[in-house]
């Protein structure tokens, strides 16, 4: 005799319900994603290599990403050096103009300390959060305000001309200082101060190590310019010159030595920026290559997983649709089970 039991029926197709219900699950990711869902079944011994290449994939993806950040840090870096030089230049042409005495000393002076403020403006400029001109130091503003009440720089050029000369610029005795003394000054007391060890201490808080950036697997390079740079220095020491000294009661004598050196550094000032912009071209082309050769790898990598992991999506997705329908038979079969009862039979 055979028993036949509504309860043991009902089980059986609940388990294969849930059986199904896996394999669906399994089958839609494989429709959607155009991969096998589980990589270790489906490949068994080469399932090393897919990890493999996942690995060196993601690797290279990260790479890639951070490439982009570097690209953008250059690209804003070159803007700013360019906005330096322009302003060399106007600076260079105003100490021409006032070489020939077509200009006011108050004038030159203004010249002069505009260009230190709009140096001190652009070398302070950051980008996401970070300081392009202060090498590893990237959350500190890289350069001092000259021209700001209480600048340690400026305290220290004043004191400097004070300790030379023995009074200030506005003394009348300032009248009579001859252009040796002040071509002096200028070689063995401001010198030190802008391009010696006084410029880390009164101007910049920049390191001279920068910013070293993985941009490929096997290739690193700097990826920022600092503020310490000669041409820099040289630009900000005219600045200075000028706009401290120019429209006091100097003699004219030390006035024309302070023109004749400021255009000396201020030619030197361009040429070093432009060094730096060169520099920062060719880590900006390094930078560009090493992201298309890492795009190509990306894609052969991409090409390769896709061989041992890609699912025919046709034949994914009628699975999905068979395993649907035999869910939703299986459901309405056990809804009608569940229905029978021996009170119903009996009746």
């Amino acid at each position: 005799m055979t028993f036949v039991s509504s309860a043991a029926l009902t089980n059986a197709m609940r388990y294969q319900q849930m059986r199904m219900q896996a394999d669906l699950v399994k089958a839609t990711k494989e429709s959607s994603t155009g991969k096998v869902a589980d990589v270790g079944l489906a490949l068994g011994g080469r399932t090393a290599q897919s990890v493999t290449f996942s690995r060196d994939l993601d690797r290279l993806n990260v790479i890639v990403d951070s490439n982009g950040l570097v690209a953008a840090r250059l690209s804003s870096t070159q803007t700013s050096l360019g906005q330096l030089s322009n302003v060399a230049q106007t600076f260079l042409s105003s100490l021409t103009t006032a070489s020939s005495g077509d200009n006011s000393d108050s004038l030159t002076q203004s010249t002069g300390q505009t260009t230190i403020q709009q140096l001190t403006s652009i070398l302070n400029t950051s980008v996401n959060g970070e300081y392009l001109f202060a090498g590893t130091n990237t959350d500190v503003k890289p350069i001092n305000d000259f021209t700001a009440a209480g600048s340690p720089a400026k305290a220290a050029f004043d004191a400097s001309f004070l300790a030379k000369f023995g009074f200030t610029p506005n003394d009348p005795a300032a009248a009579n200082i001859t252009a040796a003394q002040m071509d002096d000054f200028i070689t063995n007391d401001v010198t030190p101060q802008f391009l010696g060890a006084g410029w880390q201490t009164n101007m910049s808080n920049a390191t001279d190590p920068q910013i070293v950036s993985r941009i490929a697997l096997n290739e690193t390079t700097e990826t920022s310019t600092g503020a310490n740079s000669d041409g820099i220095r040289k630009l900000a020491m005219a600045a200075a010159l000028v706009s401290s000294l120019m429209a006091t009661g100097i003699s004219q004598a030390a006035k024309d030595i302070i023109i004749d050196h400021s255009q000396k550094l201020v030619g030197e000032a361009l040429s070093g920026i432009a060094q730096v912009q060169s520099q920062t071209g060719i880590v900006q082309k390094r930078v560009s290559d090493a992201s298309d050769r890492m795009k190509t790898q990306i894609d052969l990598f991409e090409r390769h997983i896709l061989d041992l992991e890609a699912v025919d999506p046709a034949e994914a997705a009628t699975r999905v649709a068979n395993l649907t329908q035999h869910i939703e038979t299986s459901f309405a079969l056990t809804a009608r089970l569940q229905q029978l009862s021996l009170l119903n039979y009996l009746t």
